[in-house]
C-alpha cells in the first residue's frame, strides 16, 4: 500500500502519518513516513531528526520543592507515608504542558488525612497538568502539608545540586524531555535507489507526536540558517579587493525584497532565539507573542517602548542587532 502511495507522488518529499494512538494519559505514540527519497536520504534524516527529538525539546518540569520544618532531604513526616525523598520523586514524575520561560511557582496546600495527587496543585495558568491523578502523598492523619514548587522550562536533564538547602528548598533533578523515545527504520525500493523514511516517536502526554515533529523540524531550520547568510569571501583576492560596500537598505525596502525573492529565507521562519538577545529582552519579546523576525519587524520602535518592562536601552540593542545580522531597521513609528 505505501509503495503504490509512493509511486504516484511526486518527486518532492512529503511527510505523512500513518498511525496515531493515545497509550494513556501520559504515552502517545505516532508514526510519520517520509518519501519519496533518493538512497542515501532516509538514514541522514532519521538520525539528525532522532537526535533533535531527543535532546532538542523543550519541557516544563518541577525542579524543585520547599518544605518548611524539613531538616533533611532523607526525613520523615508523621503522617505520611511517604519519605520526603519520595515525595520529592514522586514531584518528579508529573507531567507539565506550558510555553511559559523563565521560573513559576506552584503550591500545594492540603489537610489530611488525604491521598494527594496532581490535581492537589495550585499551578499558574499557563501550566497545565497532563495526568492530575499522578500520586504524590497518602497523608494518614489531621495534619497541613504544604509545599511551595519551582517550576521551569527547559531541554535535556539538569541534575540537582548536592548542596543541602537551609531553608527547607529542595532541588529536583529537571528532566525536560517530552519525547520518550524515537525510532527510525528504512524501506528501500525501486532497484534499491529509492526509499522511505518510517519514523516512531513516544511522548509524555506534555505534546503529541505531531507537535514534536513540528519542532524538532523546527530546531534543524533554526541550526542551519547562519550558513544560509554567510558571505563567501576569501575566494578570490582580486574579487576582495575590488568589492564596493553595498548600501544599506531601508526597512520598507528590505521587507519588500525579502517577500519578492522566492529564493530567499521567509522572514517567519527566522526565529527572535537566533538573535542572541539578553533573557530579559527576550522573554519580553515572547510575552507580547514576538516569536519570529517578520512579528519583529512588524513592530515601531514606539511600539517595542510601550512593552511592559521593555526600556530604551533594549530597543537600542535590538536595532543594532538588526543593522548589523540583516542589515535592516525599524521605523521610529
Amino acid at each position: 500500500m505505501v509503495r503504490e502511495e509512493v509511486a504516484e507522488s511526486t518527486r518532492t518529499p512529503q511527510w505523512k502519518c500513518v498511525e496515531s494512538r493515545v497509550d494513556s494519559k501520559r504515552l502517545y505514540y505516532g508514526r510519520f513516513i517520509l518519501s519519496p527519497l533518493m538512497k542515501g536520504q532516509a538514514d541522514t534524516i532519521g538520525i539528525l531528526m532522532r537526535r533533535v527529538l531527543l535532546g532538542e525539546i523543550e519541557g516544563t518540569c518541577i525542579t524543585g520543592a520547599k518544605l518548611e520544618g524539613v531538616p533533611h532531604e532523607y526525613s520523615t513526616i508523621a503522617g505520611i507515608d511517604e519519605s520526603v525523598h519520595e515525595i520529592l520523586m514522586n514531584l518528579k514524575e508529573i507531567v507539565l504542558r506550558s510555553n511559559l520561560y523563565g521560573v513559576r511557582n506552584a503550591f500545594i496546600c492540603v489537610k489530611g488525612p488525604k491521598c494527594v495527587t496532581a490535581q492537589d496543585i495550585i499551578s499558574p495558568p499557563s501550566v497545565k497538568i497532563v495526568d492530575t491523578t499522578q500520586h504524590i502523598a497518602n497523608l494518614t492523619e489531621p495534619l497541613d502539608l504544604c509545599i511551595e514548587l519551582e517550576i521551569k522550562r527547559d531541554r535535556g536533564y539538569r541534575i540537582k545540586s548536592t548542596n543541602h538547602s537551609q531553608d527547607g528548598s529542595y532541588p529536583i533533578d529537571a528532566v525536560s524531555m517530552p519525547v520518550r523515545n524515537a525510532n527510525h527504520s528504512i524501506y528501500s525500493y525501486g532497484n534499491e535507489n529509492q526509499e522511505i523514511l518510517f519514523l516512531e516517536i513516544w511522548t509524555n502526554g506534555s505534546l503529541t507526536p505531531k507537535e514534536a515533529l513540528y519542532e524538532a523540524s523546527r530546531n534543524l531550520i533554526d541550526l542551519f540558517i547562519p550558513f544560509l547568510h554567510a558571505e563567501e569571501e576569501n575566494t578570490n583576492l582580486e574579487e576582495n579587493k575590488n568589492k564596493l560596500a553595498l548600501p544599506l537598505l531601508t526597512f520598507h525596502d528590505e521587507l519588500s525584497n525579502r517577500k519578492k525573492n522566492q529564493k530567499g529565507i521567509a522572514l517567519k521562519s527566522i526565529f527572535i532565539d537566533q538573535l542572541e538577545l539578553p533573557s530579559r529582552t527576550y522573554n519580553c519579546l515572547k510575552r507580547s507573542n514576538i516569536h519570529t523576525l517578520l512579528d519583529l519587524l512588524n513592530k515601531s520602535q514606539e511600539d517595542l517602548m510601550k512593552m511592559e518592562y521593555f526600556r530604551t536601552e533594549d530597543v537600542k540593542q535590538i536595532l543594532s542587532i538588526l543593522q548589523k545580522r540583516f542589515a535592516m531597521d525599524l521605523p521610529k513609528n
